[in-house]
């Protein structure tokens, strides 16, 4: 089983150069990439991409128990938690978002969020920003809205049924390589943590906007990039030939970050290996809030 998560307290930490600081625990699986951690009725669950079956599914943190498999035939999962629902997002590389609705985890509802043709979506990443909801959706073509591949647009709604695209100017960023994954809104401001190519690795990068227009990096940027300590076991279930090759396999990306909040602290997971399909899946810990963990990359000037 994994262990159980203890609660925090005191200051949110940081590093020695003042960044916010996570704490890596390990690897907790091996082919699994796109993920999204979530607190469902009081538990935690990580929802998946099961890339080996062609689906999604949930696993319960503690217990490692697995929920029934759904969403067939659809990729790159992210779940989001509104109420008693959980919603979860999927993509095919092409036009179209589908939704599927949830109050058990076992059940579910489907539509169609979004269908743009010449349009090629990969991940997406929901949240509530005031009384709307936007979602932040990967594209690579067209080229004229895309750029450089891969660049993150978006689409608001007020129910999660019904959305609308933003103007192409709502983007970031066609000049460069800066696959979106994860959106948080705190304090009037959208969070892209999104993944940056650089000679010879890809790193998790932030950047901030009031408006999806203008963009701020963070001067405090990575967030993550790969160490060794991604080689950590952190789950007694991995298999001997499974840790063989964790301790092996080549290692320049931490990449797919997505984290939620759990017992005061933040519970992330992100996908490390060689970014071309030997991936693995890895869990992290930042010892605070949700919202001290996005201020503390914008330090005040």
């Amino acid at each position: 089983m994994f262990s159980p998560l203890a609660t925090s307290a005191g200051e949110p930490p940081v590093d020695q150069d003042g960044r916010p600081r996570i704490k890596k625990l390990g690897t907790i699986d091996v082919d699994k990439v796109e993920n999204s951690p979530i607190v469902f009725r009081g538990k935690l669950y990580r929802c998946e991409w099961y890339r080996n079956q062609g689906c999604f599914h949930f696993v319960e943190h503690d217990t490692g128990r697995t929920t029934p498999e759904f969403a067939h035939g659809w990729c790159f999962a992210n779940a989001y938690v509104a109420a008693d629902t959980v919603y979860v997002t999927g993509t095919q590389h092409g036009p179209k978002v589908q939704m599927f609705v949830s109050k058990d985890l076992e059940h579910w509802d489907t539509y169609t969020l979004l269908n743009l043709p010449q349009h090629t979506i990969f991940n997406t990443s929901i949240c509530q920003a005031g009384d709307r909801y936007v979602m932040m959706y990967e594209i690579g073509e067209p080229a004229e809205e895309a750029g450089t591949p891969f660049t993150a647009r978006f689409a608001t709604s007020a129910d999660l049924r019904q959305w609308t695209v933003t103007p192409p100017e709502c983007n970031y960023a066609k000049d460069r390589y800066t696959a979106p994954h994860c959106l948080r809104y705190l304090d009037g401001c959208f969070y892209d943590f999104f993944l940056a190519a650089l000679p010879g690795s890809y790193e998790m990068h932030v950047a901030r906007s009031k408006d999806l227009v203008q963009w701020e990096l963070s001067p405090l940027n990575p967030v993550l990039r790969a160490s060794d300590e991604d080689r950590q076991i952190a789950n007694p279930r991995l298999t001997e030939a499974q840790r063989q090759r964790i301790a092996t396999a080549r290692n320049i990306n931490n990449s797919d970050l997505d984290f939620c909040e759990f017992q005061g602290r933040l519970i992330i997971n992100y996908s490390w290996g060689n970014q071309q399909g030997v991936e693995h899946l890895a869990e992290a810990v930042y010892e605070g809030t949700e919202a001290q963990f996005l201020r503390g990359w914008f330090p005040p000037h």
